[in-house]
């Protein structure tokens, strides 16, 4: 409907604004028009005056030169001619203009009285001419011709072809002088009659549009206003036109997404509310485990400055006792250089496990795979704790994947992951237990796992068990400086591998050990 009432009112408008464009440019090309023909006009009245002036004086010229000469004043005829010929060439062009524009009967006689006046100066010229030549010829016929010349010819007929030719160019520009007063009378009188249509229809037009407006507007200002102001329950009555009743029927539908996007705010703050306490609870125990884990560091630092004063001072007690000693036998010397020497190794032990942890962090770890019996590597590797096994009355159940035969690592720096990882079972394992070791080949990766049937570790305690320095709560696990199991790990990612645990409080761990067939060079 407002479509509609909008169409017709712009149409209306449309028109108004359309015939006053087609009068405007009517108008502007008419007078455009008239204006030219009136510069033709003037400027063949011009001309004509030149032809007229310069003809007078030519004729002038030419009646001297009967008086005193022939060869008088040749050179200002010639020069009179060419100023003649000019004008009435361009007379001839601007008549031609002027007829085309203005029709013949507007311009009747005007080219052809042109073509009689060149003629009729050519023919005064001629009769000038042929009267010189005959100068010497009876006085009194020159003198007859001479008078017929320049009071008929000249005075008469020539003066009359000229007064004539103004008298057309000046009907002329009467003619179009009038001709522009009517079209601006007609013009004004056609401008008050649009004015006196056009406003009344403009003010009811726009009083029309803003009655039928201004309601459902209203409306929506209203509903904008309470929206605004966070009611978004408001909604906008409907009843008006199609158009405004789609409006109105979107507006409403915001305000229901408005509303339930509120709630959903709502609901997500609340939810983020949730989410910072249960974050803010999370940093809170993690802030608690950097400090335990900061605690356990210092701890870390006094035991193996311990571990390191220990040896160190057995060697020192060692030499001083035997160098005290007046007399000494060899078998005593032999016994200090052994302690000393066990010490020595076990800080040399102490040390490399600490160079090897900063050497992969620091990413200087090297690896060196070579080609090896798997079979072979496991027998060697397994013989080297027999003695520990035996010890503890514990029983070693090694299985091997059939068809395993060789892969590609560094056999030394593998050896002593399984080292660790035996002996950390065997640390944790009941007296007369049983540890199996298996080995498989699973889509080019060697998958080691190691079972004990030990004590097992505590949930809380398996996230941190590969940490350096973390050792467990009980005597067993507090024995060493807590960095078996953080080299073990360091090793197998040097080969790209992966070592985790599984473990049950009271029924034993699994370590579990993944490694490529074949190792990259370095680590």
């Amino acid at each position: 409907m407002y479509r509609r009432k909008l169409s017709i009112f712009a149409g209306s408008t449309l028109f108004l604004i359309v015939v006053t464009s087609v009068m405007v440019v009517t108008t502007s090309q008419i007078t455009r028009s008239n204006l030219k023909q009136n510069e033709i006009a003037q400027s063949l009245l011009t001309e004509h005056l030149i032809v007229s002036s310069t003809s007078y004086r030519l004729f002038k010229q030419l009646t001297d030169e009967l008086i005193f000469g022939r060869d008088a004043n040749q050179a200002e005829v010639r020069n009179k001619r060419a100023i003649i010929e000019q004008s009435i060439a361009k007379i001839k062009m601007l008549e031609e203009k002027q007829r085309q524009a203005l029709g013949a009967v507007a311009t009747q006689g005007t080219i052809e009285d042109t073509n009689a006046l060149s003629v009729l100066i050519d023919d005064i010229i001629i009769e000038f001419r042929a009267i010189i030549n005959k100068a010497d010829s009876k006085r009194l016929a020159q003198q007859q011709r001479v008078q017929q010349l320049l009071e008929v010819t000249i005075d008469n007929r020539f003066r009359e072809a000229i007064n004539a030719a103004v008298t057309r160019q000046s009907n002329v520009v009467a003619t179009l002088n009038a001709r522009i007063e009517a079209f601006n009378q007609s013009l004004f009188w056609y401008s008050v009659l649009l004015a006196i249509l056009a406003v009344p229809i403009v003010i009811f037009g726009c009083y029309w549009l803003v009655g039928i407006l201004y309601q459902p507007l209203n409306s929506i200002r209203l509903g904008s206003e309470a929206i605004a102001q966070g009611n978004y329950q408001y909604r906008i009555s409907r009843g008006f036109d199609a158009e405004f009743d789609a409006i109105a029927a979107s507006f409403n539908s915001m305000a229901e997404e408005l509303l339930q996007q509120r709630e959903q705010v709502t609901n997500a703050t609340r939810e983020l509310e949730f989410q910072v306490a249960k974050r803010t609870t999370e940093l809170t125990n993690a802030n608690k485990l950097l400090q335990d884990k900061d605690k356990a560091r210092r701890e870390f630092l006094a035991d193996i400055s311990h571990e390191l004063r220990t040896p160190l001072t057995i060697i020192r007690g060692e030499v001083q006792v035997t160098l005290r000693q007046q007399s000494i036998t060899e078998e005593d010397y032999q016994s200090t250089l052994k302690n000393v020497l066990e010490q020595s190794l076990s800080l040399s032990r102490l040390v490399d496990d600490l160079l090897l942890v900063a050497r992969f962090e620091s990413g200087k770890l090297r690896v060196t795979p070579q080609t090896v019996n798997i079979r072979e590597f496991i027998s060697e590797t397994t013989k080297q704790i027999q003695t520990l096994i035996e010890r503890k009355n514990a029983a070693l159940k090694v299985s091997i994947q059939e068809g395993l035969s060789i892969a590609k690592f560094d056999p030394e720096r593998i050896a002593q992951v399984i080292m660790v990882v035996l002996d950390n079972s065997l640390n944790y394992s009941n007296e007369g237990g049983t540890i199996k070791f298996e080995c498989y080949l699973i889509d080019n990766t060697i998958k080691i796992m190691i079972c004990d049937e030990g004590e097992g570790i505590a949930p809380e305690m398996i996230p941190y068990i590969f940490d350096r320095y973390f050792r467990g709560a009980n005597s067993r696990s507090s024995q060493g400086a807590g960095l078996g199991l953080a080299i073990a790990k360091t090793i197998v990612q040097s080969h790209g591998g992966t070592i985790d645990v599984v473990s049950t409080l009271g029924e034993g761990s699994q370590f579990t050990i993944l490694l490529p067939q074949e190792s990259p060079t370095d680590g």
